[in-house]
């Protein structure tokens, strides 16, 4: 056991390198097995001759409500989008609440209404669940876990297995979920508001799928944001990932604030905002597959798979540079996901 701490600490849960430990030298040993030691976001298992992706959740974030969504459009979005980036269908989702004694009913309405909302937007159905009541002061009004599978697709040639000069790809502006949560909580206003991301991306998963394009690897940017995908990625490769600042999208107020509070929006977490590599060849038609779909209108390439970086993730910078993107180590934002 190498741990270097005996307590949990929130780090732990903010999906940089300290979740990164917690799941290798705690969880990995105790439930190693072929499908759980790729360490995706959903395990690929057979079942009775049918390949299926599952993948399991928690939701805790804090505030409950804030906008673009809420903990229930979370709980439904953050399920199907680790089934789509496995190349699945999502089909059916179970899930269970924890709920703290006290909490308004009328909250609790209005959680399931989004995630009934989200659910049909996604064309899945929960078909299982569980109620957990905690006394008063033992939870934060309500927690909720999920699980979820699907059916996986046809997947193309080289899914998996990225190469020097495939392009690197999302489908919209970065950060907006965690800047969302952050300014809510903090009771922070702007002109215009920051919204979160929040969506399920099954259709626009679907619609990359049906063009025949030559996709390597997809994921969606949650906790750690679009610097840990990519840094999860690249490691233990001889190549490595280099972005392009100036490419990148992200909304000005979102910018605004990221400066204002020495926040990188590239360490956000998302929560309606993939990242998909594809091959060079293909990038103008998964641009253009993406643009079409209402979650991708602002989709951009932002870098490429470049030989000789040794498992490093760089930005070119406005000003001429290059920098490092290193993992993330803490936790910037509790209670995003």
């Amino acid at each position: 056991m190498k741990v270097e701490h005996d307590r949990i600490l929130l780090a732990h849960g903010g999906g940089g390198s300290l979740s990164g430990k917690l799941v290798r030298e705690v969880f990995l040993p105790a439930f190693d097995n072929p499908a759980l030691s790729r360490l995706d976001d959903s395990a690929v298992v057979e079942l009775t001759g049918d390949r299926i992706a599952l993948t399991t959740d928690a939701f805790v974030v804090s505030p409950l409500f804030f906008p673009g969504g809420d903990i229930g459009t979370l709980a439904i979005a953050g399920t199907v989008n680790d089934l789509a980036v496995a190349g699945a269908v999502p089909a059916y989702l179970t899930c269970a609440f924890v709920l703290e004694e006290g909490f308004p009913i009328a909250h609790l309405q209005r959680i399931v209404t989004s995630m009934a909302a989200t659910a049909a937007e996604a064309g899945v159905r929960l078909v299982a669940g569980d109620t957990k009541v905690v006394e008063r002061g033992k939870a934060d009004g309500v927690y909720i876990t999920t699980a979820g599978v699907g059916v996986l697709r046809d997947l193309p040639a080289g899914w998996g297995a990225p190469s020097p000069g495939d392009a690197v790809l999302v489908n919209g502006p970065v950060g907006n979920h965690g800047f969302a949560v952050l300014a809510t909580r903090e009771g922070l206003r702007f002109e215009t508001p920051i919204e979160s991301d929040c969506a399920p991306l099954d259709s626009l998963v679907a619609a990359l799928f049906g063009k025949g394009i030559a996709l390597r690897f997809l994921r969606d940017a949650t906790r750690g944001g679009v610097a840990a995908v990519m840094n999860e990625l690249a490691v233990g490769h001889a190549w490595g990932v280099a972005l392009d600042s100036a490419s990148i999208p992200i909304e000005p107020a979102v910018r605004s604030l990221g400066e204002l509070l020495g926040i990188d929006p590239l360490y956000s977490a998302n929560e309606g905002t993939l990242v998909a590599v594809v091959a060079a060849s293909d990038a103008e038609r998964a641009l253009e597959a993406m643009r079409a779909h209402p979650r991708g209108a602002l989709a951009a390439v932002i870098g490429s798979i470049e030989d000789g970086l040794t498992g490093l993730v760089t930005l070119d910078t406005e000003f001429g540079g290059r920098r490092i993107l290193d993992m993330p180590l803490s936790e910037q934002l509790p209670r995003i996901c």
